[in-house]
Order: structure tokens, then sequence, then C-alpha cells
């Protein structure tokens, strides 16, 4: 997967998954256009961390700071972001996306954050999504890891809804 090649050692890690029926295309095309702030879950969670809560698909994360560090259609992309995420407003790093990999200033956490389709069965993909984190330092890891103490449970809560809002929106269910 691209995300072992861009992150393959991290500090946190996050994944869930959702099984869709349906195919890979169909599933990564809907990845890529999903407005996630239908869901009041998201749009509410965005609010409170000051992300955008109005419209929140691919193009709009990518405007806030993500880089788009990879991806292989219709199977996985790779969205990365560099910060203080234990700070209000994160103090995200604007750079490019082929710095992302060599950045290493101390007093930051890397994050990547992925989506990847796989078959499963016959018809039946599994959508997936892993959120890596690494902390550049000893003291940005002590502070990240008290933040995620407090914010890991509703970021999980996020990527489980954005897997329902696809399923709900390819199955109609």
């Amino acid at each position: 997967m691209l995300i072992d090649q861009i992150l393959p050692e991290y500090d946190e890690r996050e994944y869930h998954q959702i099984g869709i029926r349906g195919d890979s295309r169909e599933i990564y095309k809907t990845l890529r256009s999903i407005d996630f702030s239908d869901s009041v879950i998201i749009r509410t969670l965005f609010r409170l961390r000051g992300l955008p809560a109005r419209s929140t698909n691919f193009d709009s994360l990518l405007q806030v700071g993500f880089l788009l560090l990879d991806e292989i259609p219709p199977e996985e992309f790779v969205l990365g972001l560099i910060g203080k995420f234990w700070t209000y407003r994160a103090q995200i790093v604007k750079l490019d996306p082929a710095q992302y990999g060599a950045f290493n200033q101390q007093g930051y956490a890397k994050l990547a954050w992925n989506f990847a389709i796989q078959e499963s069965a016959p018809g039946l993909m599994r959508l997936s999504t892993e959120t890596r984190i690494v902390c550049t330092d000893d003291r940005s890891r002590s502070r990240f890891k008290l933040y995620w103490t407090l914010i890991g449970r509703f970021s999980g809560l996020t990527r489980k809804e954005m897997l329902r809002l696809v399923k709900r929106r390819l199955e109609g269910k």
C-alpha cells in the first residue's frame, strides 16, 4: 500500500473499514467527489476544530493544507498534513508534496491519511481508511499523545462516518 511507503514508521495509528457492494472505480470516484459536510457529525466536529464545515470534500481538504502525496486510481490515495495538531489552529505547514518526506523540523507531527479500496469477495469491496502520525521529536510526541488521548475517539468517529457516507451514497442505504 502507498501509505506503507509514505509513512512506514509512526507513533500513532487509526484504522477503519467497511464493506461496500460496487466496483472500485465507482467507490474511488465517490470518495474524490463526496461532500462529507452532508453529515451533521462531520460538520460539527470539523467546525469545532476550525476546519471548513460547509463544503468538506477532497478539494476543500487540499485548500486547507492537506497534500495529495500519491495515488493509484482506483485503489488508493494518500493525503498528508504537517502541523502542531495539539494547538488551536494546528499551525499547518504549507509545503509542496515533494517536501513532505524530508520534513523533520522539531516540534511538529506528520500525518498520512489514506483511503484504500480492495476486493474482499466478488462484487464486495473493502473501503478502508488509515491515519498514521509520526512526531519529529520527544516533546512534540508527548504533546501529541496528550492531544490524541482527548481527540482520538472523535477522529475515529469522523473517519467511520466518512466510510458510512460513501456506503450510503453508493448503496442507497
